[in-house]
């Protein structure tokens, strides 16, 4: 998600290098398993890719991500 406004960022922090939809509601940051499992679900549901497809289309969308492009 393209982080633009303080609210984008987790905890409203632009200094975290992940934004609200990474983050647990104490401002932690999920972790690679979290993140992708939830991803996963959120493209199954909106795109009806099955769960292997939703899957590779996560892994490959959050490792362009500043937070997990070392993942």
């Amino acid at each position: 998600m393209p982080m633009e406004s303080p609210e984008h960022f987790a905890f409203g922090d632009s200094g975290n290098n992940f934004c609200v939809f990474c983050a647990h509601p104490d401002g932690r940051m999920q972790t690679w398993d979290e993140k992708v499992e939830s991803m996963t679900g959120f493209i199954k549901e909106t795109q009806g890719l099955d769960n292997d497809a939703a899957r590779e289309v996560a892994i490959s969308e959050l490792k362009k991500l500043p937070a997990w492009k070392d993942m």
